[in-house]
């Protein structure tokens, strides 16, 4: 389903789906705050410009296949379903709750119109490559593609380069990967942790097509799908240059908030950043 929206009406819509992010987190009590965050221009053009899906008819056999492998990102694609109409916004209050359907990483079997069950990270390209392998090779359904969006950090696991090789061997073409590249992990900075760069180098290597994008640039961000469905013979992979915590100044670039959620106090702060563009409008609930 591709919205009509303008790029105005995607970016404040991304605006809201972060407003609901700090929500569910806050009532929660625990979840992850920056990469959330810091996706919600890219699944915002995801759901609202780039996948075709039914929400109505979750399981449709022709839509595009959307695979989280960050899967501790997962309330920016809860928020995201809720306001594309795959379930009613309130439900989101659920999230992390004993029996709810939204679990602080996404199950395939409890949600209707999530691809995979992860968490495991790591785990995400090689589903999303198996997937792609049998659309294209086994069941030859073009016009499909599988998208996979990873977190940078998860790219210190072998799995990933095990299916990156696979799918280039393959030439796996309807196989879009999208790595959010905000630099952090739980423990610190990327370039400490595990040094990723030459990152566009890696994957070309592998035998990928590959795009940097600004991954807060919404417009950007669907030129480089569109581009990335044209590429023949070779899979696609797009880093998104993105900015942890994006939109509350005291979660942007800490990588202490990959793993904490916001308190009552903290919360009604990035609310109210959020509401006024970092203060560059006036809010009305002020």
């Amino acid at each position: 389903m591709k919205s009509q929206m303008t790029q105005v009406q995607l970016e404040k819509k991304a605006t809201e789906i972060r407003q609901d992010i700090i929500r569910m987190l806050e009532h929660a009590g625990s979840g992850h705050s920056a990469g959330p965050l810091g996706l919600a221009d890219i699944f915002t053009a995801l759901y609202f410009n780039v996948l075709k899906y039914d929400a109505k008819k979750p399981n449709w056999h022709d839509r595009d296949l959307l695979l989280l492998s960050n899967g501790h990102c997962v309330p920016v694609q809860y928020a995201t379903m809720a306001h594309a109409g795959y379930f009613e916004r309130k439900e989101l209050m659920t999230l992390r709750k004993f029996g709810s359907r939204l679990q602080g990483h996404p199950e395939r079997v409890k949600l209707p119109g999530i691809e995979t069950t992860s968490g495991p990270l790591g785990s995400g390209l090689s589903q999303a490559a198996g997937m792609a392998y049998t659309m294209q090779y086994i069941d030859h359904t073009p016009h499909r593609w599988v998208y996979v969006v990873m977190g940078d950090g998860e790219l210190n696991e072998g799995n990933i380069w095990e299916a990156a090789m696979f799918a280039g061997k393959n030439k796996l073409q309807n196989l879009i990967g999208i790595v959010d590249r905000n630099n952090i992990q739980i423990d610190g900075n990327t370039e400490q942790v595990m040094p990723l760069e030459s990152l566009r180098a890696k994957w070309e290597a592998f035998g990928w097509h590959v795009q940097e994008v600004d991954g807060h640039n919404i417009e950007s961000i669907i030129d480089a799908c569109s581009m990335a469905r044209a590429i023949v013979e070779k899979p696609s992979l797009i880093i998104a240059h993105t900015i942890p915590g994006k939109g509350v100044d005291f979660m942007e670039y800490d990588y202490h908030w990959h793993g904490a959620p916001p308190n009552s106090t903290q919360a009604k702060e990035a609310l109210k950043k959020l509401r006024t563009l970092g203060g560059k409008i006036r809010s009305e609930h002020e």
